[in-house]
């Protein structure tokens, strides 16, 4: 699990069937002090975290795919948890 930073939001016209339920985001991995570590990676978010704000998210691809039901789902990254409002 990594701490990261709402960005974004992913709007897609034309996407995999998987992908309909949940909005996608984008995540800005964070180190302990809360700088930017990485490249930003994009996310299922089924919490529905505001931007900018804080989460925790899982690179379980196997947890993903039983949340959408779908086991050939392309989807990897999930948000966990929401840490933090955004500031």
């Amino acid at each position: 699990m990594q701490l990261a930073r709402i960005d974004g939001v992913i709007i897609a016209t034309a996407c995999h069937p998987s992908m309909g339920r949940y909005r996608t985001v984008i995540c800005q991995p964070l180190d302990e002090a809360g700088r930017d570590e990485g490249v930003p990676v994009l996310a299922v978010d089924p919490h529905g975290a505001a931007l900018h704000s804080r989460v925790v998210y899982t690179t379980d691809g196997s947890a993903t795919r039983e949340l959408v039901g779908d086991p050939h789902s392309p989807l990897r990254n999930m948000v966990c948890a929401v840490v933090d409002p955004p500031i």
